[in-house]
């Protein structure tokens, strides 16, 4: 059985957010975390949200886990799979934002400013789009090299947010099936990091 942990950013994700969609589509097979507070995350709730999460998806019965995160909760997620280091887990990690970007909310997310992304313990995928405003695709490349993790643009559709107009957004549903099946994605830039299956030396994992 696989579980899907949601991990919204800031203010969490509306019931229009492809997040919310896929969850109330997936039903009991996911878990939203429940941080202390939205609105000014803290990296220590956060992270204890994100853990929280993933025990309660392993009570539940998962083999496998995979965490859907959405901006700040990129982040979230990282810093989990880095402290951590647990086995069975995927990332999906969607516009993950730049803390060192002209646009991050600094003042909002004081705890998040000093992070910097290293290579992942598991396979994951970095989603970015052409035109994010919190991270452009410089920025967004190089968090997905720092992490050695596989690359794929999806064109120019903002913040990847419900302003995006993603609805329920088939071709992220599709790379997450490329990750939870061990697929490289079509067209996926793959100069970035290795396959979503391949640890950073390239070996099984």
């Amino acid at each position: 059985m696989v579980a899907y942990v949601i991990i919204p950013g800031i203010d969490g994700s509306d019931d229009g957010h492809w997040q919310s969609r896929w969850e109330r589509a997936w039903g009991d097979s996911a878990v939203r975390i429940a941080p202390g507070c939205w609105t000014r995350p803290e990296l220590a709730d956060w992270v204890d949200a994100v853990r929280a999460a993933h025990d309660i998806a392993v009570a539940r019965g998962a083999g496998r886990v995979v965490l859907v995160a959405h901006s700040l909760g990129c982040w979230a997620a990282a810093a989990w799979l880095e402290r951590v280091r647990p086995a069975g887990v995927s990332a999906f990690l969607a516009a993950p934002p730049d803390p060192r970007g002209p646009a991050f909310p600094a003042a909002g997310a004081p705890t998040f400013l000093e992070l910097s992304a290293r290579p992942l313990p598991c396979p994951a995928l970095v989603v970015a789009s052409d035109d994010d405003p919190y991270g452009d695709a410089t920025a967004s490349a190089a968090l997905a090299s720092g992490w050695q993790a596989p690359r794929r643009s999806v064109g120019a559709h903002g913040h990847l947010n419900s302003a995006s107009g993603l609805g329920d957004w088939p071709a992220g549903r599709e790379l997450l099936r490329t990750l939870v099946g061990g697929r490289a994605p079509r067209g996926a830039d793959t100069s970035d990091g290795p396959a979503p299956w391949e640890g950073p030396t390239g070996g099984s994992r």
